[in-house]
């Protein structure tokens, strides 16, 4: 059967349990909303992302069935389809899931395509929104991503673009005209060509810019440079995921004063 026609076995819906899409937020266990922290208390089964801090994994019930789904450069990484199948397996045999998501479920995290699948399934399926990492590791570091004296609007977008997404990539050129502030996600990989592509499209080389890493954990470091030597310095000083880049005057705007300590934790795939 294909993955966009419902299971007649599940088409009605009231045997089976409810999966949650939470949102972990960005690392710092204190960022987690009250719902999600209720929600976590009281599951039957756990399906968690390798962002997830192990902190947030011990709020669950004892006898909590957990299943590890994290996708990292750099390590094997369960294929979307089969956490889609474990979702709709779990809720079959359970009456609460939570699917732990780094971050918020729909910015980036695949929570939207994992909600139509169990929708698709009759299973019955609730969003819970979490802090994004674009929002909170610039604030761990003082940045503010939007500023009334630095322009108006602000992009989120990704810098990882996979070839098989069978859409066109990120026009960078026209960001570069169209928005007075960026922030990337997963663009360290990609940030030489991101830089690049966007002075082609006449953003100035000047243009204030930064690197968060590991925003809001242990580890956290950040580095303020410019669009044109931004790559250079990354490169020069070991920058590696998951870092957070943000483009734009907002940078020049930090307050180093207000940024939080990031907290202590332990992450199911060590940074």
């Amino acid at each position: 059967m294909s993955a966009g026609k419902a299971d007649p076995a599940d088409a009605a819906g009231d045997h089976l349990g409810t999966v949650y899409l939470v949102g972990a937020g960005p690392g710092d266990p204190e960022l987690i909303t009250v719902k999600a922290h209720r929600l976590l208390q009281c599951c039957d089964a756990l399906v968690y992302d390798s962002l997830v801090p192990t902190a947030l994994l011990e709020l669950t019930p004892v006898g909590c069935e957990r299943h590890f789904v994290g996708k990292r450069r750099g390590h094997h990484s369960v294929p979307q389809p089969s956490t889609n199948a474990v979702l709709v397996d779990l809720a079959r045999r359970h009456r609460t899931i939570v699917r732990l998501k780094g971050g918020d479920p729909f910015l980036f995290g695949r929570g939207g395509e994992e909600a139509a699948h169990l929708a698709s399934h009759g299973v019955p399926v609730q969003v819970v929104p979490g802090v994004t990492a674009g929002i909170a590791a610039p604030a761990y570091a003082g940045i503010p991503i939007t500023h009334r004296k630095a322009g108006s609007s602000v992009t989120f977008v990704t810098g990882h673009e996979e070839i098989d997404k069978g859409r066109p990539g990120v026009d960078w050129r026209g960001l570069a005209r169209s928005s007075d502030g960026l922030v990337i996600y997963m663009g360290l990989h990609n940030l030489r060509r991101i830089c690049d592509e966007l002075i082609a499209g006449e953003l100035a080389p000047d243009t204030p810019a930064a690197v968060i890493q590991q925003g809001t954990v242990s580890g956290q470091r950040q580095l303020v440079s410019t669009l044109g030597e931004l790559a250079d310095a990354a490169e020069a000083e070991g920058y590696g995921s998951p870092s957070i880049v943000v483009i734009g005057q907002v940078v020049l705007e930090r307050v180093a004063a207000c940024a939080p300590p990031p907290a202590d934790v332990e992450m199911p795939i060590p940074f």
